[in-house]
């Protein structure tokens, strides 16, 4: 995950306040595990970042990662595609993500792969690469030139990077995505799935104005809650409250427009916005009806609830015209996935 409000707090609030986010990292590993243990979706790297839970999730909570998985992978691959990989990955908030083997496995790797958390995740995360070959090796395989750079917080290949950083401070961000050869002039996607509403909307505007300004072509992919003014979205305020992770950008999540407004007026030029319910009407519906044969779900109604509180936006920047990227992408609310 990324990052918590840094304001007024003191320095003891504000280590407690991120110690809550960083929470939020092994939790989401937890229930991918889970989900793809039970046969949602294949995933062999992931076993390697996290533990297998404990108790069973609910299927609403597995649906929900399924459609979450799907639907951002969807973009993530049309971008590749349509740039024929002469690209780069900038992962915001990482976390256990296992994408980079993933894409590797379908031979989708872009030029460079970059991901990007709190110097202890990555510290972790690092450490698990280091001990287990079928994290290492793929690594090792993707990389050309010099030896490989790797210490506690960082780790730099021709073809993977991790970098330990705070995405609260941009310009902090860039320095060191630069010392691992982070090139602005090549198409440039940016992807960050629950991480700008763990930062004020002021952080979080400078981030996406720095990713706008820096990149001449661009994507974003945001994955967050949406829709939280309602009651529904209360609890879900008032659950996470409880564990002491305070969603600091949550005046943001009012409502598809608000989150498309974010992203259009910190620079970017096209911007589109669906809940996850719609998502979850596009993914291809045979493997629809396989995975709703998995579990039985009582709760269709919550589930409705949680899809609608959760949402999909993605924004463009191309000023040299790059093949229309975000037009092929324009039509996704209207095409199946």
């Amino acid at each position: 995950m990324a990052a918590a409000a840094r304001d007024p707090l003191s320095a003891a609030g504000l280590d407690e306040a991120d110690e809550a986010v960083r929470g939020t990292c092994e939790d989401a590993s937890v229930c991918k595990r889970f989900a793809v243990s039970v046969g949602y979706w294949k995933d062999p790297y992931i076993q390697y970042f996290v533990r297998q839970a404990k108790e069973r999730k609910a299927p609403e909570i597995n649906r929900g990662y399924y459609a979450r998985v799907h639907g951002v992978s969807y973009l993530i691959k049309a971008f590749l595609k349509k740039t024929e990989c002469n690209c780069q990955i900038v992962n915001l908030g990482a976390g256990m993500d296992t994408l980079f083997w993933r894409l590797k496995d379908e031979n989708l790797l872009p030029r460079k792969y970059f991901e990007v958390d709190f110097p202890m995740i990555v510290a972790r995360k690092i450490h698990n690469i280091k001990s287990k070959p079928p994290l290492s090796k793929p690594i090792m395989e993707s990389h050309s030139g010099d030896s490989l750079l790797i210490d506690s917080h960082s780790l730099d290949s021709s073809r993977y990077s991790i970098v330990g950083a705070d995405l609260r401070f941009s310009s902090d961000l860039e320095e060191k995505l630069k010392k691992h050869n982070l090139d602005i002039h090549l198409p440039t996607l940016l992807v960050a799935e629950c991480v700008l509403v763990y930062m004020t909307p002021q952080q979080s505007a400078n981030l996406l104005k720095w990713a706008a300004s820096t990149f001449p072509v661009a994507m974003f992919i945001n994955y967050e809650q949406v829709n939280m003014m309602d009651r529904f979205g209360q609890i879900m305020i008032e659950n996470l409250q409880r564990r002491q992770c305070n969603l600091a950008g949550v005046e943001v999540c009012r409502s598809l427009e608000s989150q498309r407004e974010r992203l259009l007026l910190n620079g970017w030029e096209t911007a589109r916005a669906i809940d996850m319910m719609k998502v979850y009407s596009f993914l291809p519906q045979a493997d629809v009806k396989r995975i709703e044969g998995l579990e039985f779900l009582d709760e269709k109604e919550l589930f409705e609830q949680l899809m609608q509180h959760y949402c999909i936006c993605w924004a463009s920047k191309d000023s040299s015209n790059l093949g229309n990227v975000l037009q092929h992408l324009g039509g996704l609310a209207n095409i199946t996935f």
